[in-house]
Parts: structure tokens; C-alpha cells; sequence
């Protein structure tokens, strides 16, 4: 590999095409199919949202870097790992958009790098630079995990938590800084200051993608001290740029749309002037107090391979036109055109336009289904995956005031579709005909109540 193509490959450029990929087309469908011939076949993996996907080229990258370690564990540790690691925070540092490559660290998930975030809040009120009662906003559709943890370290530690109920079905951004400006102003009450905001980028379910660089310049006009941005689903599906969004941490895994294997996610940490140094792993190991970023490149002997493969992903990315700018708008065209064809078929609508759509569509289902419940969601989703061979989730949307599921005023039931690169138009077409034919075989979510 000569100089110049080192750099592009350690840089992310997506837009820089090598002399020697110049001589080479771009994939076919035929070794699209053969990357992901490890799925289970005959199963119509419409949830890429979930838990992602893994190409086979990248799986063989990994398990290069695993035999590697397993051959000679010292050289490994001495004079590979560190280096590897840098040069994927490397390539996701140009790939955000972020200043300085210090900025980001590479750990397990989302839900690691929330628990590290919320630990550092959590010491700002335990050592009295946060006062007792002084509030944190999150989103009413914040994930259940990042909730937990908010609980479990800014409540316990004496923040005052408050919800910024998101509407959905919604049709636009202004709905969403509506409600979010509400909540500010109730955190402002009484004279407390708001320590924290934790926004979403893509809410999970529901799942609409929320107008995170609105908000953030709206929570620095009002005073907020930190926003978190939790951003599991952007990395792929989304555009992001540090520079542009503003916030003081903002993390996603790059195992779901970015095509590593899991579990790995970047928490980018924005340097700014006054800002301590008091943010840290949680796992505690020899590398504890040399920064972020050094302290999640060691956290005791485990397998790291997840993180040293991000190269191998640019090069697999650029293996389609436009890279993974082109990857996620073609996935996101084809998920639009799905969702409105599904919409169309059952007679109902999407959840949200498709401009606050990422690569996943939220399309609302019949009420003569009968979802009542969180339970009636998943015993459906149960039924589809084992009567049909579908896998795709579903949501349950409480009824408003003056809806009735009885008389169709109300749609209580979401199906929320993924498009990935190996998805196929058929698989939708699938969902499309089990739930036509649940429909005309009257079928309703009690009959699956006794299961």
C-alpha cells in the first residue's frame, strides 16, 4: 500500500478513490449476497436497528487481529494493540468531523458511554460542584438503558430528572423544540440550574431522527452546563459533525450501522476551555488518570478486536459508490419507498415524515389487531418470527385523550423497518401479506394472551 493510499485508509476519506481502486468496479450484488451469507437463511431480517450486521470480509479482519493476539500475546499488547486502536480513533475522528483526535475513545457500546457520562454528572453533585436538586432534561423516548443509568447515577446522586414528553405520531421538528423548550423551562423552576440534557439523534422506538443541532443551540442559549447526545443509531445512517452539532459528549456504536462487529462505540468528548478532566472508564485499570481515551485502550486482557477493525470497514465501505454517504442515502430511499408501500397496503400512515426518517420507518398498524399493550408488541412480534420468518419490531403508542381503539380513532401499534445493504424488496412484501392475512383471518392480539 503506497503513502498516499495509507493516509486515505487511516483518515476515512470516503471521497478519495486510490489508483488502485480505480482498475476494480464497485461490489456486485452477487458478493453482497456472499458478505452476508452467514444469516440465517429463509428469514426476512428486517431489524437491522437492533443489533446491525457484520460482513463476512470484516469478520475475516477480525478474526486476523484475534489470531494475532492468541499467536504472541506480549507482542500483541507491546506493539500492536495501542497503535491499532489509535488508528481507528483516527479514522472516526475525520469520519465526525471532530478537532482533535484526543476528543474520541473507543468503548463497548452506547450504553458504556452513557454510564461514563452520567458517572462524571453523578461526581459533580457527590463532590458539590452540582447542588442538590439542580436538573437533568432527557427525552421521554430516551432508550431504556441510558433512563436506567440516569436513575441509577444522577437521581441517586441528588439530580432533579425531568421528561421531555416527545409527541408521536410527530410531523415536524417545531413539534419536537416545542416540547423540549417546555422542559427547560420547568428545570429552570424555582431557580435551579440545569446541569445536564441528554437528546437523542435517532430515538430508538418510536424512531425518528430529532433535530439534535436545534436543540443543542437551545440548551446553550438557556444556560444548560453538559449535553450528552446519545447517538446509537447515527454512525452510518446519519450525517455527524462534531463541529456543527455543538455538544459536549456525543456517542454511537459503530456495530449497528456501520457494518463493525459488536460490540464497539465511540464517545467523542469535546475539549473546551475550563473543562477538568474528570471523565473516566469505569473499569479501573493501570491506564487510570491518562485520559479517556488511553484508559478504554487498556481495561484489563480481553478481546479488542471490535476496535481495530474500523480500517478494514473504510475499505469495505468504499467498495460502493459514495461510500457510506452513499450507502445510508440509498438505504434510506429504499426504506421510504417500503414504509409508504406498507403504509398504503394496510391503509395507514407513517409515523413521523420522511425527512425525520433515518434507515428505519415507523408505519402504523390496524387497530383491528387489538394491540392493547407493551405485551401484545412483543407476543406479535413472537408470532411473526415464528409463523412467518419475519423479524421486526413493534411499538405500542398509548392512546390519547378521546381516541378509541374500538372505533379505529386511534393507532395504538407501530412496525419499526430497517434497510440494510443486504435487505431485499421481497422481505417487506412478506410483511406486507403476513399482516393482510392475520387481518383477514381475524385475527386480534388476545387470541395470543393465553401463550
Amino acid at each position: 500500500m503506497d503513502e498516499e493510499e495509507e493516509h486515505h485508509k487511516l483518515n476515512g476519506d470516503n471521497n478519495h478513490v486510490s489508483k488502485k481502486q480505480k482498475l476494480l468496479q464497485f461490489i456486485t450484488d452477487s458478493e453482497i449476497s456472499n458478505e452476508f451469507a452467514h444469516h440465517q437463511s429463509g428469514i426476512a431480517r428486517i431489524n437491522n436497528g437492533s443489533f446491525g450486521c457484520c460482513p463476512a470480509s470484516i469478520i475475516a479482519a477480525q478474526k486476523k487481529w484475534q489470531l494475532k493476539y492468541l499467536q504472541q500475546p506480549d507482542d500483541f499488547y507491546f506493539n500492536h494493540l495501542r497503535k491499532g486502536i489509535l488508528q481507528s480513533r483516527t479514522v472516526i475522528k475525520n469520519l465526525i468531523n471532530a478537532d482533535d483526535v484526543d476528543e474520541v475513545s473507543i468503548v463497548d457500546n452506547a450504553t458504556t458511554a452513557a454510564a461514563i457520562v452520567l458517572q462524571h454528572i453523578a461526581r459533580e453533585f457527590v463532590e458539590g460542584r452540582y447542588q442538590k436538586g439542580d436538573a437533568a432534561v432527557m427525552l421521554h423516548y430516551a432508550y431504556g438503558a441510558v433512563k436506567k443509568s440516569i436513575q441509577a447515577y444522577v437521581t441517586r446522586a441528588g439530580g432533579y430528572v425531568i421528561e421531555a414528553h416527545l409527541p408521536f405520531p410527530v410531523s415536524s421538528n417545531d413539534e419536537i423544540i416545542c416540547e423540549f423548550r417546555k422542559a427547560l423551562e420547568k428545570g429552570k423552576e424555582n431557580g435551579r440550574r440545569i446541569r445536564l440534557a441528554v437528546i437523542d439523534h435517532i430515538t430508538s422506538m418510536p424512531s425518528v431522527v430529532v433535530p439534535v443541532k436545534e436543540l443543542v443551540k437551545i440548551c446553550r442559549e438557556e444556560g444548560v452546563d453538559q449535553v450528552f447526545v446519545d447517538a446509537a443509531h447515527a454512525i452510518g445512517n446519519v450525517d455527524i459533525n462534531m463541529k456543527d452539532i455543538g455538544a459536549d459528549f456525543y456517542t454511537s456504536n459503530l456495530h449497528k450501522w456501520f457494518f463493525c462487529p459488536p460490540s464497539v462505540a465511540f464517545l467523542y468528548c469535546r475539549k473546551r476551555t475550563g473543562y477538568r478532566e474528570d471523565v473516566h472508564h469505569p473499569v479501573v485499570s493501570h491506564e487510570y488518570g491518562n485520559g479517556l481515551a488511553i484508559e478504554s485502550s487498556w481495561i484489563g486482557t480481553r478481546d479488542y478486536s471490535s476496535q481495530l477493525v474500523v480500517p478494514d470497514v473504510i475499505e469495505f465501505v468504499n467498495r460502493f459508490e459514495g461510500g457510506i454517504d452513499g450507502i445510508r442515502k440509498r438505504n434510506h430511499e429504499v426504506v421510504i419507498e417500503m414504509g409508504e408501500m406498507l403504509a398504503k397496503a394496510w391503509g395507514m400512515k407513517l409515523g413521523c415524515p420522511p425527512d425525520m426518517c433515518s434507515s428505519m420507518v415507523m408505519i402504523g398498524l390496524p387497530s383491528c389487531l387489538g394491540i392493547s399493550s407493551e405485551a401484545d408488541t412483543l407476543n406479535l412480534r413472537t408470532h411473526l418470527r415464528d409463523k412467518f420468518k419475519i423479524e421486526v419490531p413493534i411499538h405500542f403508542q398509548a392512546l390519547k385523550d378521546g381516541e378509541n381503539m374500538d372505533n379505529d380513532c386511534g393507532v395504538t401499534g407501530y412496525v419499526r423497518i430497517s434497510h440494510q445493504i443486504y435487505n431485499k424488496v421481497d422481505e417487506y412484501y412478506r410483511l406486507r401479506d403476513a399482516i393482510n392475512l392475520l387481518i383477514r383471518d381475524g385475527f386480534t392480539c388476545k387470541l395470543l394472551h393465553s401463550n
